[in-house]
């Protein structure tokens, strides 16, 4: 995905949440901030975005949003509890009313046999108490990973929550 395809999906995604008067965040931990970055790059986004956390240690997953260490201890960072917990921390911290989680393997080492180098969990969570995980494995090299987590984090907000806005 582009750039500009990027900049395109922010947008849409933008669009729908300003129609409904609505709200989001984002924790990202393998991103680093992209999702974030891609959202406020759409001039106005203020009026729809409410704050992002980069969380790339397990550490700031606990400190900023509120991921409980036993979680990471028994799942591991990339895994469906924590992306849970990283949405839900997320919602609470910076009040919204959509929540985006992402914690993966970008590459090029990390991976194990398990967790292979592109994996990638998502949450997306609301502030009405709904939510949706999923996992994906990603392809390429580590810019190539991130940007396909960034694309498929937006397109899962907008596919389960504001696509018929």
């Amino acid at each position: 995905m582009t750039d500009s395809e990027l900049l395109q999906l922010s947008e849409q995604v933008g669009l729908a949440l300003k129609a409904r008067g609505a709200t989001m965040t984002t924790a990202e931990s393998c991103t680093g901030g992209w999702i974030a970055k891609t959202i406020t790059d759409v001039a106005g986004s203020s009026a729809w975005f409410e704050r992002g956390f980069v969380t790339y240690s397990n550490e700031a997953k606990s400190q900023m949003i509120g991921v409980r260490e036993v979680t990471l201890e028994q799942n591991g960072a990339v895994s469906e509890p924590v992306v849970v917990e990283m949405a839900i921390g997320a919602l609470r911290a910076a009040r919204a009313d959509f929540a985006v989680s992402v914690s993966g393997i970008a590459g090029p080492d990390g991976g194990s046999a398990e967790k292979p180098v592109g994996t990638v969990w998502f949450g997306v969570a609301s502030a009405s108490g709904q939510g949706v995980t999923q996992c994906e494995c990603f392809s390429g090299d580590r810019e190539s990973v991130r940007r396909q987590a960034t694309a498929f984090a937006l397109k899962l907000l907008w596919q389960q929550f504001l696509q018929n806005t």
